[in-house]
């Protein structure tokens, strides 16, 4: 598969095995395989999530900026030939730490770095930012389904 940068919708999916609602990047903006990603995600108004998160003051849920991270971490292993149509699943998440509120309008920078792997095992540091502000870091560990 050649990737060519930005990835859309189309080319993530043809990566992640996630769907709509629940694929939560809308677009790759920098990629080293096995090793960096860089993502976005605008959140929009009309968000499956928004509308009991809070009525009348909606704000993105804490727990699905980390599923965005660790899709954008997935990108990063699932994009190395021999991962190629596995899944990635969640081992672990470790210092995970919020520090802004997301809204409707903002458009979130997914960063995930991979630090280790071994064998199917692995772990990588995260964190999201809008406009430059830090909106949530930590650590995630993962295991590639063999």
């Amino acid at each position: 598969m050649t990737l060519t940068l930005p990835l859309g919708k189309a080319e993530i999916e043809a990566i992640l095995p996630h769907r709509d609602p629940f694929l939560l990047i809308d677009e790759v903006i920098e990629l080293e395989p096995g090793k960096r990603a860089v993502a976005r995600k605008t959140v929009r108004a009309d968000e499956w999530f928004l509308a009991g998160h809070f009525p009348g003051r909606p704000i993105m849920p804490g727990v699905l900026m980390v599923e965005g991270l660790a899709q954008t971490g997935a990108v990063i292993v699932l994009s190395l030939e021999e991962n190629r149509g596995k899944m990635v699943l969640f081992g672990g998440i470790d210092a995970v730490r919020f520090k802004r509120i997301v809204q409707p309008g903002e458009t979130l920078e997914y960063v995930c770095e991979l630090e280790t792997m071994r064998g199917s095992l692995g772990k990588g540091k995260f964190r999201a930012t809008v406009d430059g502000q830090l909106a949530v870091r930590g650590a995630l560990m993962f295991a590639v389904e063999q």
